[in-house]
């Protein structure tokens, strides 16, 4: 990584910004070409079940916001594109958060670089005071997504007015 550090800003980025969009639509199509292959097997029926329909919901909603943040870590950035192909997640939502991961990653990597970004972590999870920011970065996110979890309408639109058709008939 650090003989992209000697060339001229732009051509890094860009070089960059290149090699990490292949890296991760790559990932996103094995994913969606494992997912294709499983329904052919004989775990097809746990692959489309309704716990694993849960969890494909899941990424199809939140996965954008997932597979931008993914490429501020080291490590789950992979697992993130993989899981987002095997769900499916429509190309409409998923190039738009890979293009703008993939920027803020090359940005990242063709300014400070890795070293800069991990000495940054170590120093927050080596300070009582970062390591409380932190703790309470991630209370603050948990209350908020238990928060609007409740505030939302339990079960579909489907079913609600079928709830409501019951209740007028009975």
């Amino acid at each position: 990584m650090d003989q992209f550090l000697d060339l001229p800003f732009g051509v890094a980025a860009a070089s960059l910004f290149a090699i990490v969009m292949l890296r991760v639509n790559a990932t996103y199509w094995i994913g969606r070409g494992a997912a294709a292959g499983m329904e052919h097997t004989r775990f097809a029926s746990s692959w489309n079940g309704q716990r694993a329909g849960q969890a494909k919901a899941l990424v199809r909603r939140w996965g954008p916001f997932a597979v931008t943040l993914s490429f501020l870590t080291i490590g789950l950035q992979t697992a993130v594109n993989l899981a987002a192909g095997a769900a499916k997640m429509p190309l409409r939502r998923y190039l738009p958060a890979a293009v703008a991961g993939s920027i803020l990653w090359a940005l990242i990597y063709a300014t400070i670089g890795l070293a800069a970004v991990e000495a940054w972590l170590a120093l927050a999870a080596g300070s009582p005071w970062g390591i409380a920011v932190l703790a309470v970065a991630a209370a603050g996110l948990i209350a908020w997504l238990l928060v609007r979890r409740r505030r939302q309408p339990r079960g579909s639109a489907a079913e609600q007015a079928e709830a409501g058709n019951a209740d007028r008939v009975g």
